[in-house]
């Protein structure tokens, strides 16, 4: 049985983590906020953040040559996230998510 690099798991850990919670906090919490939380700007950006993520994590799993180029920039994008969505009321969850997501695909991408 093959097993995953554990170092390659915590990213993809992070990186569905970020998925689940900007997908989420987009559309159930933003939109209904209303206001800075749901200029379209801020709702792109997380979307594209969810959206990243699940290619890095589609990218490690069958260990694309170009993971580390897919990591590198999501790492990018979940750091402009966390800063769309730092100081925005209830956001904290999505801003650790994007920070962690970042942290473990910059190693990755190392």
């Amino acid at each position: 049985m093959h097993q995953i690099d554990p170092e390659m798991k915590a990213c993809m850990d992070a990186c569905h983590e970020c998925h689940i919670t900007c997908l989420h906090m987009a559309i159930n919490h933003c939109l209904e906020a209303g206001g800075r939380h749901s200029e379209p700007q801020h709702i792109k950006l997380m979307l594209d953040c969810a959206q990243i993520c699940s290619v890095a994590i589609d990218c490690i799993a069958r260990k694309s040559e170009r993971h580390a180029n897919i990591c590198r920039e999501c790492a990018d994008i979940c750091r402009a996230c966390a800063a769309s969505c730092e100081g925005l009321d209830g956001m904290e969850d999505c801003v650790a998510a994007c920070n962690r997501c970042a942290e473990e695909c910059e190693k990755m991408a190392a």
